[in-house]
C-alpha cells in the first residue's frame, strides 16, 4: 500500500461576530495575525497540498496569509456556517490528498508537532482509521485528520454550523492522541484574545 496523501485545510472564513472590530482572524498575536499562526503551523510540518478557505474580509485575510503555501478558494455562503467551508476546502483537495487535517484559523497554540503526530497516527494504522483527533484531559479538540473516502458521505451530508465531531462520536474507527491544552483553545471574544496575551 502506498503512503497516504495528507494534505490540510485551514478555515479561515467565519466574520468572528463575537470578536467585533475588524475580525478576530486578523487580530495581532505575537506579532503576526491569528489566522497566520495556524498557517504557519501548517508550513512546518510539511502538509501539502493546503488549502485556505476564506469568506468574510477575503482579501485582507488572503493578505495576512502571503507567502504562505496554500491555495486560496472563497467560500461565498461562508455566514451559513462551518459545513459550507469545510466542503469547499475538501473539493479543493481530494483529488490531491487521502486525508486531510482540518485547522481551525482562530487557534494559534496548535503547533507543527501537533500536527505531524495527528499525521505520523494515520499513516501508522492498519487499517486506516477514519479520522485522528487530539485530546486532553478527556476532551476532544482540534485540529482534526479526516479520511476523505472512508469519511466521504458523512461530510457532504453536514449542514449549518455543524463540524465533523458529532459524526465523529458515534464511529469506532477514530483514533485518539493526546494534542496538550493548545487543542482545547480556539479565540471567539477580544477578552479570550487578550487573556491569551497576558500569559
Amino acid at each position: 500500500m502506498s503512503a497516504p496523501r495528507i494534505g490540510a485545510i485551514l478555515l479561515a472564513a467565519g466574520s468572528g461576530s463575537r470578536f467585533g472590530g475588524d475580525g478576530k482572524l486578523l487580530a495581532e498575536l505575537d506579532g503576526a495575525p491569528l489566522v497566520r499562526h495556524a498557517a504557519l503551523a501548517i508550513r512546518d510540518a510539511g502538509l501539502a497540498p493546503a488549502v485556505a478557505v476564506l469568506g468574510a474580509r477575503a482579501e485582507a485575510v488572503r493578505e495576512a496569509l502571503r507567502a504562505m503555501p496554500l491555495r486560496f478558494v472563497v467560500n461565498a455562503g461562508h455566514a451559513d456556517g462551518l459545513s459550507g467551508s469545510l466542503k469547499a476546502g475538501i473539493a479543493a483537495l481530494q483529488r490531491d490528498a487521502d486525508a486531510a487535517v482540518v485547522v481551525l484559523g482562530d487557534m494559534p497554540r496548535i503547533d507543527a508537532a501537533l500536527l505531524g503526530r495527528l499525521a505520523a497516527a494515520y499513516r501508522a494504522a492498519q487499517p486506516r482509521p477514519g479520522a485522528v483527533v487530539p485530546v486532553h484531559g478527556g476532551r476532544r479538540g482540534n485540529p482534526v485528520l479526516l479520511d476523505l473516502a472512508i469519511l466521504a458521505s458523512e461530510l457532504e451530508a453536514l449542514t449549518g454550523d455543524a463540524g465533523a465531531g458529532r459524526s465523529l462520536a458515534r464511529r469506532d474507527d477514530v483514533i485518539e492522541i493526546e494534542g496538550g491544552p493548545g487543542c482545547l483553545l480556539d479565540i471567539d471574544t477580544a477578552q479570550a484574545l487578550d487573556a491569551l496575551r497576558r500569559r
